[in-house]
């Protein structure tokens, strides 16, 4: 089978979230074209079944990325969204899916350098684990 580019989906809050991002991009920072952000109000406003529709839709991997949990500009909207990723990583473990496909981190609108470490790594997780039940678990 002819490798394929890994598609991953970024959940990002409106506020730090996808400030960081636009901070990497007018920094000169690339990301993989596989992505595909999300913006969001607050990552506290991410439900579990969005980021399980998401790896459904055929995402190889999904990310929250949220602010700083103690700078958050809802004050626990980091916290819930790290309470929902946490709870479908669990999820995914018990149904034989890796459940490192998901992950939630933080950062603040001046860390342009975040956003492109988070991207780098996610799309190597992506590349390492390939599709969903291509290696004789998940679906």
């Amino acid at each position: 089978m002819p490798d394929r580019e890994p598609k991953i989906v970024g959940f990002c809050c409106e506020k730090h979230g996808i400030d960081s991002v636009d901070l990497a991009a007018r920094s000169g920072r690339q990301y993989d074209s596989s992505i595909r952000l999300v913006r969001v109000p607050c990552t506290g406003r991410v439900d579990g079944t969005h980021l399980l529709k998401a790896l459904e839709e055929g995402a190889d991997a999904v990310f929250v990325l949220g602010c700083l949990e103690k700078n958050c500009y809802y004050d626990t909207g980091s916290i819930e969204g790290r309470k929902r990723v946490a709870y479908v990583k669990s999820m995914l473990s018990e149904v034989g899916i890796e459940p490192e496909r998901v992950e939630m981190f933080n950062a603040s609108s001046s860390m342009s350098w975040k956003f492109s470490e988070i991207a780098s790594n996610m799309v190597k997780v992506a590349a390492r684990l390939g599709p969903i039940g291509s290696r004789g678990g998940g679906r």
